[in-house]
């Protein structure tokens, strides 16, 4: 009887190169210069968003864009935050060896409850982070009711 030992570390390596290539295999991906060129996925900025008694804050999170390539919109109870990350036009792409930064346009939406005051809307951009502040209505506010 012979004994085989198996190296499960190798294993999990080869089946993982094995995932990554068919992947790259069917999102279109090329061999350029020896490295793989693959088409970055679209781009969805991460957001937080916060709550204290005065406002809804949220804080998108999109470096490389200017205050003009956002389109921020408030109807129906629906902010929606558009908005396009552009592939820089001074390098051609294939003399790219990685691209791993995200590019393309982008569409968020989100629900607004009723307690906000759609007059009180403020947007800031620094940093790379889009700050957008929700006033909340005075009625919406909380309210220390002293006991007699």
């Amino acid at each position: 009887m012979v004994i085989t030992h198996r190296d499960s570390f190798r294993d999990v390596i080869a089946l993982q190169n094995r995932l990554n290539s068919l992947f790259s295999e069917r999102n279109g991906a090329q061999k350029q210069n020896g490295a793989s060129a693959e088409k970055p996925a679209s781009f969805v900025p991460a957001v937080d968003i916060f709550e204290n008694e005065q406002k809804i804050v949220l804080q998108l999170e999109a470096p490389g864009l200017k205050q003009e390539d956002f389109d921020i919109q408030l109807e129906n109870d629906t902010l929606t935050v558009r908005g396009e990350r552009k592939f820089s036009a001074d390098i051609k792409e294939q003399d790219y060896r990685r691209i791993e930064r995200r590019y393309g346009s982008f569409a968020r939406s989100f629900s607004v409850p009723a307690t906000v005051d759609q007059e009180s809307v403020k947007a800031g951009y620094e940093a790379g982070v889009l700050t957008i502040e929700l006033g909340k209505r005075p009625e919406a506010k909380a309210k220390q009711i002293k006991v007699n």
